[in-house]
C-alpha cells in the first residue's frame, strides 16, 4: 500500500473550496475510503487496461499526487490518496471504449461508483476530459478535478510534457477537420488556465516543472 499526504485529519484552518464549485448532483457515499494503488491495479487488471494505457495512468497520478501533496502543505482540503486513486482510474474505460466506442469518461465514473462507491473519485475520472463550467480563478481551483484534469493534460502517452508539445501531437492525431481543430484550441486554452491558477495558488510556476519525471520540459 503506498502512503502519501493527507490521509488523515487535516488541521484546523484548511479552507474548503469544493463548497463554490458547480456540483454534480450525485447520491452515495462521497466518502467512502479511496482505494489504494493495489486495489487500482486490480480494477485495472479487471476491465483489461492496456499496458500503454496503464503506464499513462501511472504517469498521471504521479503529477496529480504531486499537485495535491503541495497543495496540502499549503493549508488546502485536500485528501491526497483520494486524488491519486482518482487519477490512477481516470483511464479505467478507456480499453473498453477503443474497441466498442462511447465516452470513457462517463463510463469509467459509472464503473468507478459501482467499484469504490466513491464519487469524488467518479467525479474526477468523469471530468478529466474536460471541465464543462468557468475554471476558477480562486482557491476552488486546488480541488481533486482540477489537479486529475491537469495532470492528464502533461502527459503525452507515458512522457511527462509541455501543455503545447501536448497539444500538438493531438493536432496531428485528431486534428483532422476544423471543428475538431477548434475543440483541441479550447482545450488547450482551457489547460492554461487551470496552470495559470493552480501556479497562482501553489506558490509553482508548473509550466516549467518535470515533476520529477525524468524530462526535461522546454
Amino acid at each position: 500500500m503506498s502512503t502519501v499526504k493527507g490521509a488523515d485529519a487535516h488541521p484546523a484552518g484548511f479552507r474548503h473550496p469544493l463548497a463554490h464549485l458547480p456540483q454534480l448532483q450525485l447520491a452515495g457515499k462521497p466518502g467512502a475510503a479511496p482505494p489504494d494503488d493495489e486495489a487500482c491495479f486490480d480494477l485495472w487488471r479487471k476491465y483489461a487496461m492496456l499496458p500503454n494505457v496503464q503506464r499513462h495512468s501511472l504517469m498521471v497520478a504521479h503529477i496529480a499526487t504531486r499537485l495535491a501533496s503541495r497543495a496540502y502543505e499549503r493549508g488546502f482540503d485536500v485528501h491526497v490518496p483520494e486524488v491519486r486513486a482518482s487519477a490512477l482510474l481516470h483511464d479505467i474505460a478507456k480499453t473498453y471504449c477503443l474497441h466498442h466506442g462511447g465516452s470513457h469518461a462517463m463510463l469509467g465514473a459509472a464503473w468507478v461508483v459501482y467499484e469504490t462507491g466513491n464519487y469524488n473519485l467518479a467525479r474526477g475520472v468523469m471530468l478529466h476530459v474536460h471541465w464543462p463550467w468557468e475554471v476558477p480563478s480562486g482557491p476552488e481551483v486546488c480541488t481533486l478535478p482540477f489537479f486529475v484534469i491537469y495532470a492528464d493534460k502533461r502527459v503525452r502517452h507515458d512522457v511527462c510534457v509541455s501543455l503545447d508539445e501536448r497539444y500538438a501531437d493531438l493536432r496531428e492525431r485528431y486534428g483532422r477537420t476544423a471543428a475538431a481543430l477548434e475543440g483541441l484550441r479550447a482545450s488547450c486554452e482551457q489547460g492554461k488556465t487551470i496552470e495559470r491558477a493552480l501556479s497562482a495558488h501553489l506558490g509553482w510556476t508548473l509550466h516549467e516543472d518535470t515533476f520529477d519525471c525524468g524530462r526535461l520540459v522546454q
